[in-house]
């Protein structure tokens, strides 16, 4: 199967698109303004210390400051796998203290960024650990006599005076001795510059920034099975060959500098397909749906026939259509980027041989993901319970931010409701004080409910205080809003 990768560039956002047979599978968008941090390596500021927690918190010069863990110390991790206890956060860091951390999960929502003193940088072969010292292998090169010939090579590679340990990435596979020694090379010098910074800069200083992203997408994102990279923008598509002929060669064939008139994201519709994964509605094909909720602890998936009656009988139909789901499920986890707790209600079924069979096409569906995905069985209530790593912000919290109406409740009061809280704060402010008269601003159909259905009871309240009441449209408040002004 053939996948296509799209990069949309433009002075302030990157969008990237990956297309598997003409389907939108994951979207990518990096905004100039608020480029992604993790990878970023800084000198950070020990801004306090907190025991009870075992955590601390760094300023690295962001509007707030970062999250460092006591298992996230480098000096507390080389204890592991020993019978020595780990040692108190308290007795590693202190209060002013500068060190060199990196951002390992981007600020999300109100938590600042996740940090670790444990510094990893990637290349395209290899990810080099500085303060470790053995070489790892990837876990998806399964043979193991693959893994020992890629490890020796790599060690006849290294420089005698190397202390730092490598992760051999899965494109390191087919690589060449020559291609290893570059990207070690690359590593190697990139380490040196952050040494040097973090020595000569001031604390709060960034010391070292992780490729953008569409040069991440030369390195992370192509494989075999990737057919095209094309580029809607001359000079960056130029930068990209310049960075790709530097660092990943092989790529470059599929490199294409796309020129037509139509755009590039409308010609493969991935703009219909953004506005799709913004909607709490996703269709299947066969005529069920699913419900998308993203809350601030947990997302929830809903699983409904809609007008599907194509099985044999209703158990066949609820089959399929939880069949027709798992997959829709998988590939809106990615478009949408959505992470941490996800609980999926599919349609009850009562056969166990069909509850297995659509368990086993949900993990086979995730197994195309980049992001780690965990998955349980069905629980008694007969929910799927997942967690899928969240690295970054969601696709809506990129794009969208709460309705200032409803504040991200996806509902208002009713104008009559307003009308009634209306009255009730008139009949308050009455008791307190003795104005000449009240007026009543509000949105345009609070207005006309007084005027019309409720002015019996505007009429009768003003009665009973004794005073004036008038009414003024505010064409600028939302529904729910409203001031009572004492004239």
């Amino acid at each position: 199967m053939n996948e296509d990768i799209l990069i949309n560039i433009t002075p302030q956002e990157t969008r990237v698109a990956l297309v598997l047979q003409g389907a939108v599978q994951e979207l990518h968008i990096e905004r100039t303004l608020t480029r992604g941090l993790a990878g970023n390596v800084y000198s950070g500021k020990v801004v306090r210390v907190l025991p009870g927690m075992q955590s601390a918190f760094i300023d690295i010069g962001l509007e707030r400051a970062a999250f460092l863990h006591v298992a996230d110390i480098w000096e507390a991790r080389s204890h592991e796998g020993t019978n020595v206890a780990p040692t108190p956060i308290e007795k590693i860091l202190f209060d002013g203290q500068v060190l060199t951390v990196q951002v390992i999960k981007d600020p999300i929502g109100t938590k600042g960024a996740r940090l670790s003193t444990q510094i990893s940088i990637a290349g395209r072969m290899l990810v080099y650990l500085p303060q470790d010292c053995h070489i790892g292998i990837s876990q998806k090169i399964e043979k193991e006599s693959d893994r020992e010939l890629l490890r020796t090579r790599l060690q006849s590679l290294l420089p005698p005076e190397e202390k730092g340990g490598y992760i051999v990435r899965t494109m390191a596979e087919d690589a060449s001795d020559t291609d290893l020694a570059a990207d070690v090379d690359y590593l190697r010098k990139t380490w040196a510059a952050i040494v040097n910074g973090a020595r000569t800069r001031p604390a709060t200083s960034l010391l070292y920034q992780d490729l953008n992203l569409a040069q991440r997408v030369l390195r992370d994102f192509v494989h075999d099975e990737t057919a095209t990279i094309q580029v809607d923008s001359r000079e960056n598509y130029l930068k990209l060959l310049e960075f790709g002929q530097a660092y990943t060669p092989s790529v470059l064939p599929r490199m294409q500098h796309y020129t037509g008139e139509r755009p590039l994201f409308d010609l493969y519709g991935v703009e219909e397909e953004i506005l799709r994964a913004l909607g709490r509605r996703v269709d299947l094909k066969s005529g069920g749906y699913l419900i998308v909720d993203q809350t601030e602890a947990m997302t929830t998936i809903d699983v409904n026939t809609g007008g599907f009656v194509g099985g044999r009988n209703f158990a066949d139909t609820i089959f399929k259509t939880n069949l027709e789901a798992a997959h829709a499920i998988a590939r809106q986890l990615r478009l949408r980027n959505l992470g941490g707790i996800i609980i999926l209600d599919f349609i009850d079924m009562e056969n166990n041989e069909h509850r297995n069979a659509v368990l086993a096409e949900l993990k086979k569906a995730l197994a195309r993901d980049r992001t780690k995905v965990s998955v349980s069985g069905f629980s008694a209530l007969g929910l799927v319970e997942m967690t899928r790593k969240r690295t970054r912000e969601s696709l809506a919290h990129i794009l969208c931010e709460p309705c200032k109406a409803c504040s991200g409740k996806g509902q208002v009061k009713t104008s009559r409701t307003i009308c009634y809280e209306i009255l009730r704060e008139l009949l308050r402010e009455a008791k307190q004080f003795n104005p000449r008269e009240f007026r009543i601003m509000a949105s345009q159909e609070v207005v006309d409910l007084f005027l019309e259905e409720e002015s019996q009871h505007l009429a009768m309240l003003g009665d009973f205080i004794g005073k004036r009441i008038s009414l003024q449209v505010e064409n600028s408040y939302h529904q729910e809003q409203y001031d009572v002004i004492l004239m």
